[in-house]
């Protein structure tokens, strides 16, 4: 399977109707947000801190109703960090994986599953080895904390790191519509108020919020 080509990769066509809608992600941190994420109309998730002795019966549940399913590989205690894991995961129906680990991103994409990268940027070296990571793993999302950070990025970074999820306080309608306004394709986000939230109910983002640093020169 061929590598997304980068910079700027285009939204996988399976996620593009997920997101039409609602443009949030719902980090659902254990089994007790479940039954909210299950009445709400946002429709991709990612599962974190299930075991996973649990993963069997929550993954198959969520894809009966209607809803687009990532494991975050690295907080389910008990599931391997190998292919065999990302076998596993698959195997159960979950659509995508998400992961820190660029090797876990790599051996995901030939599965055919969906995955998500996920990079902490904290100063400007970090940036430069995550965009790196993510033109090596051409993950099909990039999932960026803290989302603030955005803010402070080139519009080159992002593009490099495209498409992005902003993600880590993630907190208000306005970061959610900052977030969009910058070029990310979804906030994530563990607050449920925030799951309900339609595009067309997006409040307006002033022009000085907009404004980027410009572009290091090398």
């Amino acid at each position: 399977m061929s590598s997304s080509p980068r910079p700027g990769a285009a939204l996988d066509p399976r996620l593009a109707p997920a997101f039409a809608e609602v443009p949030v992600i719902a980090s659902v941190v254990g089994a007790q947000p479940l039954r909210q994420f299950l009445t709400a109309p946002v429709k991709v998730c990612i599962l974190a801190s299930f075991a996973v002795g649990q993963l069997p019966q929550v993954v198959p549940a969520l894809g009966r109703a209607g809803k687009t399913v990532f494991v975050n590989v690295d907080s389910s205690p008990g599931l391997a960090q190998d292919r065999g894991a990302l076998e596993f995961i698959k195997n159960m129906g979950a659509h995508g994986v998400v992961s820190t680990r660029l090797s876990l991103i790599e051996k995901g994409r030939p599965l055919g599953l969906l995955t998500m990268m996920k990079v902490f940027v904290t100063d400007r070296s970090n940036l430069r080895r995550s965009t790196d990571a993510i033109s090596r793993g051409a993950p099909d999302l990039v999932e960026i904390m803290p989302a603030p950070i955005i803010g402070r990025m080139s519009a080159q970074a992002q593009r490099a790191m495209s498409p992005s999820v902003a993600a880590g306080f993630v907190e208000t309608p306005a970061d959610v519509a900052l977030a969009l306004a910058l070029g990310s394709v979804a906030a994530a986000t563990s607050d449920p108020r925030l799951w309900h939230l339609r595009r067309d109910q997006l409040p307006p983002v002033p022009p000085s919020a907009l404004k980027r640093p410009a572009a290091p020169q090398e």
